[in-house]
Order: C-alpha cells, then sequence, then structure tokens
C-alpha cells in the first residue's frame, strides 16, 4: 500500500481510529434527545420548500448571494430579536457550516501565530483546540457561579496593556454556558463590554445553547447591548433542531461580516437544511423550543439525582439554569482523564475536565451530557460511573444500591 507519511506536513495528525458506534452510557459530545426531532414537521417543510423553491437550486446560494438562503436569514433575524434583543436584518446575518465554521471563519479573519486572546477559563473543547492548533496565546479568566468574573477580566485586560499587548477578541459564552452552564448577569454584561470598550477589543459572543433555558427566559445578548460594533455574534440550530443538520450563524457589522464573507469560499453552505429550517420555524419554532427545554430539565433532574444517590457528597456541581451538560467536579486522588479512560472500555463516555478548561484543577472535573441518553440509561451509566470510580480510586464508598 502507498505510504503517504513522507508528504505530509509537519504537525499533521495521526489517522482516527475507525468509528464502532456508540458506547452503551453515551455522556460526551453535543447530542440531543432524539424523541424531540420533530420529523413530520420538518419532512412537510422541506417538502413546501421544495415545492416552492426547488428549481432554484439550479444555481448556486439559491439566487439569495453569499450570505445564505434569504428566508432563513430572516427568520434568523426576528429569532435573534425576539429571543436575545438584537435588532438586526437578514443583511447581517451569515449562514454558516454550523458553529465551528462560524469560529474558523473569524479566526481566520483576525488570528495568527503568537497574537493572543482572552477566553473563560473553563471554555468549549471545540474553541480551545483550535486556538491551540493556531499558535494562540489564551489567557484565561476565572468563572463563578454566575459566569465570567468582571474583577478578574478587568486585572487580565490591564495586564495586558501594562505589557502592550491588545488581544484580538474577548471569547464569551454568556447565555447558557458550555460547560457550566451558567448564565451571565445583566450587569455583568453591561461590564464586560465596558472593559471591552475601553480597552479596544472585540467580543466573540457564543450563543449556541442560549435558547435552551428552564425558564425560556434570558438576559439580552451582548450584541444587542453593544452601540459600537464590536460584538461579533454566533448562534447555531444544533442544539434546539437537530447538530447533524450543520446550520449556524454569524450576526455582525458588515465592515466584520464582508470580510468573513470573502473568506468563507466553500461556494455556500447545503441549502436543503436551510430550506427546511426557514420553512419549518416561523410556525414551529417556539413550541418547539419550549418542549425541548421541558425535556432536557427533567433529564436533568434525573442526572441530578442520580448523581446524588450513587456519588453522594464526594462531588460538587451547580444545577445548571439550562443546556445539557453537567460540570461535575470529583474529590482529591481522582483524575477524570484516566476515568473517562477506564470507563470508556467499560462502555460509558465522559468528558475529562482538561479537554474544557485550563483551570489549575481541570483533572478533577468531568463534563456529563444528558441530552440524548434515555432516563433509565442516564441512571444506569452514572450507577455505573460511580462503580468504576470506586473500583479505579476508592471514591465514593459503594452502596448496595450502586448496580455495575
Amino acid at each position: 500500500m502507498f505510504d503517504v507519511s513522507p508528504l505530509l506536513p509537519e504537525g499533521t495528525p495521526a489517522p482516527s481510529a475507525r468509528w464502532s458506534g456508540f458506547p452503551d452510557y453515551n455522556f460526551v459530545g453535543g447530542h440531543i434527545d432524539r424523541a424531540t426531532v420533530p420529523v413530520d414537521d420538518l419532512r412537510a417543510a422541506v417538502d413546501r420548500a421544495l415545492a416552492r423553491d426547488g428549481h432554484d437550486i439550479a444555481t448556486y446560494r439559491m439566487q439569495s448571494g453569499p450570505l445564505g438562503y434569504t428566508p432563513l436569514r430572516t427568520f434568523v433575524a426576528d429569532k435573534l430579536k425576539r429571543y436575545a434583543g438584537i435588532e438586526t436584518t437578514a443583511e447581517d446575518i451569515l449562514l454558516t457550516s454550523g458553529s465551528l465554521q462560524a469560529i474558523d471563519l473569524i479566526n481566520k479573519l483576525l488570528l495568527r501565530p503568537g497574537d493572543t486572546v482572552i477566553v473563560e477559563e473553563s471554555n468549549y473543547g471545540g474553541t480551545l483546540s483550535k486556538l491551540r492548533a493556531l499558535g494562540v496565546n489564551m489567557v484565561p479568566v476565572p468563572l463563578d457561579a454566575e459566569g465570567m468574573r468582571m474583577d478578574a477580566l478587568e486585572t487580565t485586560l490591564d495586564d495586558l496593556a501594562a505589557q502592550g499587548i491588545t488581544p484580538k477578541y474577548i471569547f464569551a459564552i454568556v447565555t447558557v454556558h458550555n460547560p457550566t452552564g451558567t448564565i451571565l448577569p445583566l450587569d455583568r454584561r453591561h461590564r464586560l463590554l465596558e472593559l471591552a470598550k475601553n480597552h479596544g477589543v472585540p467580543v466573540f459572543e457564543d450563543e449556541c445553547y442560549s435558547d435552551l433555558t428552564w425558564a425560556n427566559t434570558r438576559p439580552p445578548a451582548l450584541r444587542a447591548l453593544d452601540d459600537s460594533g464590536l460584538v461579533i455574534h454566533i448562534g447555531s440550530f444544533s442544539k434546539t433542531v437537530g447538530p447533524a443538520l450543520r446550520v449556524g450563524y454569524i450576526n455582525a457589522d458588515w465592515p466584520v461580516l464582508g470580510r468573513l464573507v470573502a473568506l468563507k469560499t466553500d461556494a455556500g453552505s447545503p441549502v436543503l437544511e436551510q430550506m427546511m429550517l426557514a420553512e419549518y420555524g416561523p410556525a414551529h419554532f417556539d413550541a418547539h423550543v419550549r418542549h425541548c427545554n421541558a425535556v432536557l430539565e427533567s433529564k436533568l433532574d434525573a442526572m441530578i439525582d442520580a448523581v446524588n444517590e450513587h456519588f453522594g457528597t464526594t462531588v460538587e456541581f451547580t444545577r445548571p439554569p439550562g443546556g445539557i451538560f453537567l460540570w461535575l467536579k470529583l474529590p482529591e486522588g481522582v483524575t477524570t482523564p484516566r476515568l473517562a479512560e477506564v470507563a470508556g472500555q467499560q462502555g460509558v463516555a465522559v468528558n475529562p475536565g482538561p479537554d474544557w478548561s485550563l483551570q489549575y484543577d481541570a483533572d478533577r472535573w468531568i463534563r456529563l451530557c444528558f441530552a440524548n441518553p434515555p432516563v433509565e440509561t442516564i441512571r444506569d451509566g452514572v450507577a455505573k460511573l460511580a462503580a468504576i470510580c470506586h473500583d479505579e480510586f476508592g471514591v465514593p464508598e459503594i452502596s448496595g444500591n450502586v448496580r455495575r
């Protein structure tokens, strides 16, 4: 077999292992609940959209231009106004192939090796890995139970300024943070923008989970509160309708958005998904989100009950007000990369803390996704995880109700 290895550039990653299917207890990734996917409504929506506009598939970008399918951009602009308080139009929306492409485009525009960015201390693993691969200096800001600490952000910005460093952006997941689930209060949002403006630093606002709140309400987005064009806002339909759709979006002022359009050289993101969502959204999206939130909160409660039953007081966590993750701290002596490795060999998949955090004790944290597994699977999986943790590290103490 031909050996391609000598031709590969330095730093090329090793080949991935072949996928062998989901584990029995799948608590990783950003998967959602299968039963909440509105299959019948989506089928009807794509049929109506194709009947009306299907012949436009004959042209790249459906005669909507490089920003993406116009009816979906119109819906996104309306959704952002109603949900996030952002006054915008379809002409300030760029549709992308998921939020990951949005992150890549913004990084390609703003970053070069050696640049500095500010990130929340615990953060989306995809963002951290992309920044590492780009050779970017990440400066973490601690969080508390309400999200990014503004005193720490102020100190960080002042320290960098004293060194003559202006960060390329502040990356912030302020509405349903990944992985902690926190929602930044309104006063901190105003303070974040004030600090960013004073230091001349853009804000990169990631709101992929912002629709998933148990109260079905949230503070205005940073983009809604910004009057200076500092904020670049991204979102996605992955966590509400389905991650496999790969439909995301960027909302920014044209001086930024126009440059991102110039960098998006893929001839347009796939359009069937855009057509389907544009047809589905106006009539169904709001009720669908409320239903999803009710289902997700019940699953969170089931996971918390199982964690309390099988781990007891040996773990620490804060009940999140939304999202699909429980961010869990294990006792000293437990290293979650090792726990994830051993548990994975026994069919329990969890995300170890160092993949999602830059904090000093990251290896004591794990991220558990409760959205996809059925409730009984959640209960059994947490019980098995506790048993594996006991066998490997001696904690928690095993009681008769732990199911192996």
